[in-house]
């Protein structure tokens, strides 16, 4: 006789198997095993919304063995993950397996190490209800919001829409995004811009010239608006000298980023790495579940990924900085740890995300790591190590310049001590500032222009969202849950409400007539505001406030009338998506073909349609040939949405490649040039045996005015 724990995955099954041994069998549940049916509504709004669950389809003979398994165990502890919808998993299998949910039988394991699985099972406690409560309560409003409104778009736009709670917002803050940027009247304005230095100087160094941009004139700020008023101040400067009239001195200070969170992680992860939400939980599960490591067996590398609390154990606090004192020295150890403030409305269970084993550093594993484990497991740990290091120091200047009754000004800075920063620098949707070393200066001095120029700008309209931009402002305007982020990405992309263009999230004719809907119909279903009051009171069922069935009460009433309104507003009419006309002509009729959206994606169509019923394949060709064979290079996309270029002439040629297929050829051998993705900026050939390559042209200056 042995005890039952259940786990939701077989990794993490097998990992938790061999730190309990004999005594324990462990299972897996495979994720939910019940749950609301596909076919029908499955909650009774009339009592209390009273949800119907059924078994999941397809689990029948998993369910036969839980049942097997625990009917002949002494006892059965449910250990599913320690969120709620974990918890809401481990209710489910009670309820099914006859498990007494008024026991303590509930085990949580916030890391998958000897210690936490150790910790975990002599520390049981009972089903937390009102945890399960509010998983309740999300999945059946979600339901209702998704089931009532899907049909609907379906008989207004196109068949096979949904509407969510999360995701609905989620599109319409990429088409308000998209609709600013049209909307947006770019204004001119001009910079003035010098290089100055030093006129004598015994060190050469010193006498590089450094940047200095116009400021105004007679002590006050000036904004240049035409070239007949930068000409105007350019000719005044002319006859002018260069002098240094004020110098300020001081030291910044630097402080580490927060360790991650689940929407910080997929945040940085994004930016730096380049993985979607979903491959960074998907990763970050794997890295939690357990990982075979060299001479330790299977380990559990991270705490747990779905949190939004910055706490931090204080074994943690002391192992860190025990390894900072060995491994950089005192200088960079903090006399006390630095602990970090969680929001108001953050889950406060678990910890941040951290390694579990300080001394396991991504080094040590790598060899036991795929790579993006290893990529993934290298970012949580220096970026947890570095929220123990010391702040970086910068030593900054400031120099006022004065040239007759004009002023410029220059400023740099210089580390005077690197801090954290010797292992990690948070990264940001903007670049990052640059430094500028100014040499030594006194006040007085007189500077020798090298350089005086007018340069034209224009002001630019707000940046397209990216995934790390959108996941940041959903959770600022408190919209959904980190935990939910990766899922209403992916759901979004593939029901083709928005696509990627690079980086960049943009939305789809459908996602704008579908939105358009949303707003003139259900505008409370769309209205930031309103979402996020809801998942405030979401968020009151789980701390025992108030109760679930109240808060889809006071919901369903008005959105049932708003339904019926819909109905009446949209009687006999349909919102039709347009097409995007392309320059592809019909070879059968001579008309300009139109992009289609199909199951299998999009394809060219004749708008000829029926009389003319031609389709073929949308190619979307660059502007770079191949450096195999010479034929033309495509773009192409994964499964997952992300952009690759091959051979137009695959399968005979199989030529493919991450980097971008620039105009520009080579100088070496006349084949097309490619920009290289990741951190190496540079653009290189790569017709076999040519090795051409250079430094890839910086980014061009914008500014927002």
């Amino acid at each position: 006789m042995s005890k039952l724990v259940i786990v939701e995955s077989p990794a993490k099954a097998t990992t938790i198997q061999k730190y309990l041994g004999d005594g324990y069998e462990v299972m897996a549940s495979m994720g939910h095993i019940r749950d609301l049916p596909k076919s029908k509504l499955g909650v009774d709004v009339d009592h209390d919304f009273a949800p119907v669950y059924e078994n999941i389809k397809g689990k029948e003979d998993l369910i036969k063995k839980l049942k097997a398994a625990a009917k002949k165990s002494d006892s059965v502890l449910l250990a599913t993950d320690p969120d709620r919808e974990g918890e809401a998993i481990s209710w489910h299998l009670a309820e099914l397996l006859g498990v007494d949910i008024s026991k303590e039988n509930r085990v949580i394991f916030t890391e998958i190490t000897k210690n936490g699985v150790k910790n975990g099972i002599e520390h049981p406690r009972r089903i937390d209800m009102q945890l399960v409560d509010a998983q309740q309560a999300r999945r059946v409003l979600d339901r209702i919001v998704g089931y009532k409104i899907s049909p609907f778009l379906w008989k207004k736009i196109r068949k096979g829409l949904s509407a969510g709670r999360v995701q609905s917002v989620a599109v319409r803050m990429v088409v308000d995004r998209e609709e600013e940027i049209h909307a947006f009247k770019p204004e001119e304005y001009w910079s003035i811009d010098a290089m100055v230095g030093k006129k004598e100087s015994k060190k050469k160094t010193e006498k590089k010239p450094f940047p200095a941009k116009y400021y105004g004139a007679d002590g006050k700020k000036a904004a240049v608006k035409t070239e007949e008023q930068a000409k105007a101040i350019l000719e005044e400067l002319r006859s002018q000298e260069f002098v240094v009239s004020g110098i300020k001195k001081g030291v910044r200070r630097r402080s580490p980023a927060p360790p991650f969170i689940t929407s910080t992680l997929q945040q940085d992860a994004s930016r730096r790495l380049g993985f979607q939400a979903k491959r960074t939980m998907k990763v970050a599960q794997e890295l939690y579940e357990g990982v075979e490591i060299d001479g330790l067996g299977a380990v559990g590398l991270i705490t747990y990924m779905r949190t939004d609390s910055l706490r931090i154990a204080d074994e943690a606090l002391e192992s860190a900085a025990q390894y900072i004192r060995q491994t950089f020295g005192d200088a960079y150890a903090l006399q006390k740890p630095r602990t970090f403030k969680t929001k108001k409305n953050a889950q406060d269970a678990h910890e941040a995300i951290r390694p579990t084993m300080i001394e396991l550093e991504p080094g040590k594993v790598k060899a036991n790591l795929t790579s993006d484990q290893y990529r993934l497991y290298k970012l949580i740990w220096e970026r947890f190590i570095a929220t123990q290091m010391a702040n970086a120091l910068l030593d900054t200047v400031s120099v006022d310049i004065s040239a007759g009754r004009h002023c410029f000004k220059a400023s740099g800075f210089s580390v005077k001590f690197d801090g954290f920063t010797a292992l990690y620098v948070e990264s940001t949707d903007t670049d990052e500032e640059s430094a500028t070393r100014l040499p030594p200066l006194e006040e007085g001095e007189v500077l020798e222009v090298a350089e005086l120029a007018p340069n034209q700008h224009f002001t630019q309209p707000p940046p397209r969202f990216t995934e790390a931009s959108l996941i940041k402002e959903l959770e600022e305007n408190g919209i959904g849950r980190p935990s939910t982020y990766a899922s209403t990405l992916s759901t979004i992309l593939q029901r083709g409400y928005v696509e990627r263009e690079q980086k960049a999230l943009k939305p789809t004719a459908l996602g704008e007539v579908t939105t358009k809907l949303m707003k003139e119909q259900f505008k409370d279903i769309v209205d930031l505001d309103f979402t996020a009051g809801m998942e405030q009171r979401l968020d009151e069922v789980e701390d025992g406030k108030i109760k679930w069935e109240g808060v889809l009460s006071s919901f369903y009433g008005d959105f049932a009338d708003t339904l019926k309104q819909a109905e009446k507003n949209m009687e006999g009419t349909r919102m039709k998506v347009p097409d995007e006309e392309t320059d592809v002509v019909c070879e059968l009729c001579g008309r300009k073909m139109v992009i289609k959206h199909g199951r299998y994606g999009k394809f060219l169509a004749c708008p000829g349609f029926p009389e003319c019923r031609n389709t073929k394949k949308l190619v979307q060709e660059t502007p770079g040939l191949c450096p195999v064979c010479g034929k033309k290079v495509i773009a192409k996309k994964t499964k997952t949405g992300r952009t690759f270029y091959g051979c137009s002439g695959y399968p005979d040629c199989k030529f493919m490649t991450w980097d971008t297929p620039l105009e520009e050829t080579c100088p070496k051998c006349g084949s097309t040039l490619f920009h290289a993705t990741g951190k190496m900026k540079r653009v290189h050939c790569l017709k076999e045996g040519c090795g051409f390559e250079k430094a890839a042209p910086a980014k061009k200056e914008s500014s927002d005015g």
